[in-house]
């Protein structure tokens, strides 16, 4: 999934490697396989650690055209804002079959979102 992605956080744009060559993204599910989300690049995003926690406690989401929401519970909006990448969409994969699947963003935003 980091592959379709190229290591790069959809969020952030960052592809931050440590002196092993570790990528500092990781894969986030959209829709937890726990509740029902299948273990696909479809189903999957990659992101920054920090990205990756706004996301899985719905301080951010995507719309279905990718761009990035930032919820109104966020305590530091201007700090959130600031991480964003310049383009305010999420960087995603060239491939329309490795792109988020709306399906999943549309669970993520009404179930985990917090509007």
């Amino acid at each position: 999934m980091l592959h379709a992605y190229d290591g790069r956080c959809a969020v952030t744009g960052w592809k931050l490697v440590n002196g092993g060559g570790r990528l500092e993204a990781e894969a986030a599910h959209i829709k937890p396989v726990e509740k029902g989300g299948p273990d696909s690049v479809r189903n999957g995003l990659a992101l920054s650690g920090t990205a990756h926690w706004m996301f899985d406690r719905g301080l951010i989401g995507l719309t279905d055209s990718l761009d990035i929401m930032v919820s109104r519970q966020v305590n530091d909006p201007s700090s959130v804002e600031a991480i964003i990448n310049p383009t305010r969409k999420a960087i995603v994969p060239c491939r329309e079959s490795e792109r988020p699947h709306p399906q999943f963003l549309a669970w993520h935003r009404e179930h985990c979102f917090k509007h």
